[in-house]
């Protein structure tokens, strides 16, 4: 799609959602705060956009960052270099009780930032060589979001987006970001209710993240890589596998492999690190065998695009960020692999 095509969905998606600024329904939570006003949800969030930190991400699928190339992320021997230009949203509309970005989704770290301000980040990850921009919890500020693309667009902004989103979205809203999201990455968490209720505090976690992959899929229905083998366009579907939660595994890699066929593209990952405040059954890493029976069952449906994790890490290769840090990653390599 042409840029000035996808200004013009820009345009018409934010006069469509404009009433969520005053009335704010982005999310299934439907808190109906006016955020123009200072009022604030379950997110926590207002008017403007909250950034913790934009930076070159290596630790993503290898399809969206690519292979780091040089020391110190700088050019080497002429190779440009890759990652994915991430961009951290502060505040949450779900909230896990184990998660690793708890300093943002939790306790909010991150600065306010204007339209232009978040639109010259975009440019700035582009001009440093990344190959997307990857927005990580989008949803609660899609507003301002689309606002700053809007700018950035208009500046030259032209490297894929990727909406990086925990998969509790709107289908209704979704439907206004056709044309505008390249890539895809929702996560699928749970499928149990009252799994998702424990832990998240949000029984109809499944019905809503269900619903919401099968609009992305429609948007994008397949995983579409340049020939450098870098994803332009698609659909990655993560699931995290929790410790104690087999069943739950099986039960979302099957409803996968039904609903939206053994030809998507499933990142299963093995990175759970007990952060934050987990339950107590969960205060624990996940094993060798649990990660090893979820991608039995991810090989037995057969799906053709699978990104898998090493079956254990060791405690200092988790990677767990501290944002606050300059640099909140210490980076260990490429972890996923195809």
């Amino acid at each position: 799609m042409s840029i000035h095509r996808k200004r013009d969905r820009i345009d018409v998606a934010l006069t469509r959602l404009r009433s969520h600024e005053t009335d704010c329904r982005l999310c299934p939570r439907e808190c109906g705060v006016n955020r123009a006003a200072g009022e604030r949800g379950y997110c926590n969030s207002g008017r403007d956009a909250v950034v913790s930190h934009a930076l070159l991400h290596y630790g993503e699928e290898p399809v969206l960052s690519g292979v780091r190339e040089g020391p110190d992320d700088r050019f080497s021997r002429g190779i440009r270099r890759s990652g994915s230009g991430t961009i951290f949203f502060a505040g949450c509309n779900l909230k896990c009780l184990f998660c690793q970005n708890y300093q943002l989704s939790w306790l909010g770290r991150g600065r306010p930032v204007k339209d232009e301000d978040l639109a010259e980040m975009m440019l700035d990850l582009q001009d440093k060589g990344a190959l997307n921009i990857n927005l990580v919890s989008p949803t609660h500020f899609l507003l301002p979001v689309l606002r700053a693309l809007r700018i950035a667009c208009s500046k030259g902004l032209q490297i894929p987006l990727v909406s990086n989103s925990n998969g509790y979205e709107k289908t209704s809203v979704l439907a206004h970001l056709e044309g505008i999201i390249d890539i895809y990455l929702p996560d699928l968490k749970y499928f149990s209710s009252p799994l998702s209720l424990r832990i998240s505090e949000a029984a109809d976690y499944f019905a809503q993240a269900g619903e919401a992959v099968k609009e992305m899929a429609c948007q994008q229905p397949g995983l579409v890589l340049d020939d450098q083998g870098i994803a332009r366009r698609g659909l990655i579907v993560r699931h995290l596998v929790l410790p104690g939660q087999g069943e739950d595994t099986r039960a979302i890699l099957g409803w996968m492999a039904r609903e939206l066929g053994a030809s998507v593209a499933v990142s299963l990952m093995s990175q759970y690190h007990p952060c934050f405040r987990p339950p107590e059954d969960m205060m624990r890493p996940l094993t060798k065998e649990e990660y090893r029976q979820a991608l039995s069952v991810a090989e037995e449906l057969g799906f053709q695009c699978l990104f898998v994790q090493p079956d254990s890490f060791a405690p200092d290769e988790h990677l767990v960020p501290d944002f606050d840090q300059g640099e909140p990653f210490q980076w260990a390599g490429k972890r996923n692999k195809k």
